[in-house]
């Protein structure tokens, strides 16, 4: 009786971490579960946002700064069928929220803002620079108020890519080579150029990005340099 007494607090303390690890398992299968069902649920509204093909937000675009013309064509593309957008182009420092179609044909631009053929794909990061272009005097007609540490967001079903603006530049059309891979990954904004301009606008505006953790892992080693 007295080994058996002897065993009896250890048996109680192993008992209670049993319990314990029981416990903490179900509680982590619980939240991980949870944490997957919300991550499937976010995927799932993007899935129908996208799919929505330029609607994203369930809104109209804000027409206050397009010209007449931008916002007839606008309109007369609601009635045309469009495949499903590839992403979603957010700039919140200009308020902006566009589904990014692919191809940059008349239809798709007036409905939305396009991707640039050849050019990395929404969601590359792999050191690619995503081509995205869109009117001057239509969802890009903002561009003129953006500024260099603005950031520039791409969603695509998989994720959320963050991008900061680094450069901004005034090109001829013939002048591609602003959609060239850069030394690391980034997005690309064209647009013509000037954003107010009776007829054909001559020069081409560009909004160059590069991924915010390559931004930030640049700066600090700038910083170590010095």
């Amino acid at each position: 009786m007295k080994w058996m007494k002897k065993l009896e607090h250890p048996l109680i303390i192993f008992g209670a971490l049993l319990f314990f690890v029981y416990a903490s398992a179900r509680i982590q299968g619980f939240i991980l579960s949870r944490a997957e069902v919300k991550r499937f649920q976010s995927q799932q509204l993007l899935a129908q946002e996208l799919n929505k093909g330029t609607e994203a937000t369930g809104e109209a675009p804000d027409f206050s700064l397009w010209s007449p013309k931008r916002i007839l064509g606008y309109q007369e593309s609601l009635t045309s069928h469009l495949t499903p957008a590839m992403a979603l182009l957010r700039i919140p420092k200009i308020h902006l929220e566009v589904p990014v179609l692919e191809g940059t044909d008349d239809l798709s631009l007036n409905r939305a803002v396009g991707h640039i053929a050849g050019t990395a794909r929404p969601g590359e990061t792999s050191n690619g620079n995503v081509g995205i272009a869109g009117h001057r005097d239509g969802f890009f007609r903002g561009l003129k108020d953006v500024a260099t540490g603005d950031m520039i967001e791409i969603m695509t079903q998989n994720e959320t890519t963050t991008y900061v603006i680094d450069q901004i530049t005034i090109v001829n059309p013939s002048d591609v080579s602003v959609l060239a891979p850069r030394s690391r990954s980034s997005v690309t904004l064209v647009t013509c150029y000037p954003f107010y301009f009776v007829g054909s606008a001559p020069q081409r505006y560009i909004v160059q990005a590069s991924l915010a953790s390559s931004v930030a892992t640049s700066v600090s080693a700038d910083k170590k340099d010095q």
